[in-house]
């Protein structure tokens, strides 16, 4: 991942648009989350915790994980301003290691399209699910407007199934359930959630 972009975004990564678009995804998510008090949760790739840490009274416990310190900076001192006891963060990136964690659930929020080889991080994050435990995945739906060299277009929900399901993953569900303007490098776009169980 192009690290150094969001190194430099960290300070500034949570603008208004942002945090609106964060607050779609966490009442998305928040169902996903019934009766996971003492679940241990991992929000990959989580920035500045925009998402990770709106979900912390529905869990056990949060782990942040990012690949850049400086978001996890910016998330560390929302930890300790919001007086968060149950939230720790992890600086890593799976693509080029995947440190020895274990949790029961695992979020990946809008971080699928930067991550180049989609089976090989879905199989990573396979990996550190205890059996039984949930991937849940926030992402774009596939858009011919959107087109960059390092990003992915957003993803057909029937690939996708096919890729879970290569790496092992059961009963997958995937709606789109979110429509917005210019949400997706400056075009408007469908989100959709996907859960998996391993």
């Amino acid at each position: 991942m192009e690290n150094y972009v969001f190194e430099h975004m960290a300070k500034k990564y949570d603008t208004e648009e942002r945090i609106e678009l964060a607050k779609v995804i966490v009442k998305e998510v928040r169902p996903e989350l019934q009766n996971s008090k003492s679940k241990s949760f991992i929000d990959y790739g989580s920035g500045t915790g925009l998402i990770g840490l709106e979900l912390t009274d529905l869990v056990g416990s949060v782990l942040l994980v990012d690949s850049s310190k400086q978001m996890l900076e910016v998330a560390k001192e929302k930890i300790s301003r919001k007086g968060i006891t149950n939230s720790k963060v992890v600086c890593s990136d799976f693509t080029e290691e995947t440190p020895k964690l274990k949790a029961d659930i695992v979020l990946m929020s809008l971080v699928l399209l930067h991550i180049p080889d989609t089976k090989k991080i879905l199989q990573e994050l396979f990996n550190v699910l205890n059996n039984g435990g949930k991937l849940i995945i926030i992402d774009f739906d596939k858009n011919d407007k959107v087109n960059h060299p390092k990003i992915h277009n957003g993803f057909f929900h029937e690939n996708l199934k096919k890729i879970l399901s290569e790496v092992g993953f059961k009963s997958i569900k995937i709606k789109t359930f979110y429509r917005g303007d210019c949400i997706f490098m400056n075009q408007d776009a469908a989100m959709f959630i996907a859960s998996s169980i391993k």
